[in-house]
């Protein structure tokens, strides 16, 4: 009979880790770091699993210590009543754990590869690929000094933010983060990027902003390009049925299926042709898993999908991409705009536009402590940030659909409040 490995503890740290420049999107921006709270789970056998997760810019600590009760003394192998323990779908409409789950998940995971001395991905079926693709992420950006470095705000900015992406990691598709500034500006931007690359697919995602005319315009302008699909043009299921229906180009989302309940009712009435999975949004490695098994059936396309991780998140990203057979699209991945990680070796590399599976036993990443020690201080100094408020603009909040945007004729300004505290 097989020996229970046991919770014995859940220790959270809060990190902040620098980006090149602060990213520019349709709610806000993230003001210069990523704030990610590591999740270190103990077990009775000696063995400690690494989970990761986010919070638009604010530290999960005090929550995930909340789950102390729940979880110690769980054994880790059962996965199916960790779920419910934490995340019972009518307990989580007052406490949506969802993301914590995801996190507990990972950790967990990562405990029982190394107890078994195998990969994540042999756990979940057998890798079928040694590498998996990305895409290019491009953000309108923030400068980090008076002379405008790392800007982008123009097409000419983009473009060659984009040459240099593709020269130092061998991107084949480019996905540009919209819903900035206004849609003829980005379209004139997103233009200039697919002409720049025409061997190359791009794909266009404004974060839901526009509202269904708008998305219907803009979609018609971009048709024929090499896209490979065209991301939250519009808030909702029914307002991308209506785009789909007018437009002649694949839709995809990461915002508005995000659960099996979203994703039965797009398989009634479709919507959306692609879904782009999360393993933070949709509770874990597992849950995607079988929501790819749903599309490979409904021949339904998937792609991974990025929520800014450091690298124990893109391990689970990888480990994923390793095991889908219906894999046909790059993966996300925000990880080229990180300045560092908290793993032992620092940044996994790219080559050729992809990033090689681990194949250590569980995540295969293991945690660097000093790193974890500097960035967890630099969290201190800097504290948390609102993601979903543009530090450019005082008082600006999004609406959905948006209307008031940007304004591209003005350069950006440096926030040096965001910049230097990182430095």
């Amino acid at each position: 009979m097989r020996t229970p490995i046991r919770i014995t503890a859940i220790r959270p740290t809060t990190v902040a880790v620098p980006l090149e420049a602060p990213l520019r999107h349709a709610n806000g921006a993230h003001w210069g770091r990523f704030v990610r709270t590591i999740i270190e789970v103990e077990t009775d056998a000696g063995i400690t699993g690494l989970g990761e997760m986010g919070g638009g810019g604010e530290s999960a600590e005090a929550a995930v210590r909340g789950l102390q009760s729940y979880l110690v003394g769980h054994d880790v192998m059962r996965l199916e009543a960790l779920r419910f323990a934490i995340a019972n779908p009518t307990a989580s409409l007052y406490n949506n754990r969802t993301q914590m789950l995801a996190a507990i998940e990972f950790a967990c995971l990562d405990i029982i590869g190394h107890a078994l001395d195998v990969p994540v991905h042999a756990l979940l079926g057998g890798k079928l690929r040694d590498r998996v693709p990305f895409a290019s992420y491009l953000f309108f950006r923030f400068p980090i000094d008076d002379a405008g470095t790392h800007e982008v705000r123009t097409p000419e900015q983009l473009v060659a933010h984009a040459r240099a992406l593709k020269v130092a990691y061998g991107f084949g598709s480019h996905k540009l983060k919209g819903g900035v500034f206004p849609p003829r500006h980005e379209l004139a931007c997103y233009r200039a990027l697919a002409e720049a690359f025409p061997d190359d697919t791009v794909r266009f995602d404004p974060n839901a902003a526009f509202a269904i005319e708008e998305a219907i315009r803009f979609g018609h302008a971009i048709a024929d390009l090499r896209n490979d699909y065209y991301e939250d043009p519009t808030w909702g299921l029914n307002g991308m049925r209506q785009v789909r229906a007018a437009v002649p180009i694949r839709l995809a989302t990461n915002t508005v299926i995000v659960n099996f309940e979203q994703l039965a009712a797009n398989l009634r009435d479709p919507a959306v042709d692609v879904v782009l999975l999360d393993t933070t949004f949709w509770g874990g490695v597992r849950a995607c898993v079988k929501a790819a098994g749903v599309c490979e059936t409904m021949q339904t396309g998937i792609s991974v999908h990025s929520s800014g991780e450091l690298g124990i998140q893109l391990a689970t990203m990888l480990h994923l991409g390793a095991v889908l057979p219906n894999l046909s699209f790059a993966a996300d991945a925000h990880y080229h705009h990180l300045r560092d990680d908290v793993i032992r070796g620092g940044k996994l590399p790219y080559q050729g536009g992809a990033i090689a599976v681990p194949d250590a036993p569980g995540l295969g990443v293991t945690l660097d402590h000093e790193r974890v020690a500097r960035y967890g201080e630099l969290y201190r100094r800097t504290g948390g940030y609102a993601y979903d408020r543009d530090p450019s603009r005082p008082g600006w909040y999004p609406l959905v659909p948006n209307g008031d945007w940007a304004d591209p004729a003005v350069p950006s300004p440096k926030l040096a409040f965001a910049w230097e505290a990182n430095a």
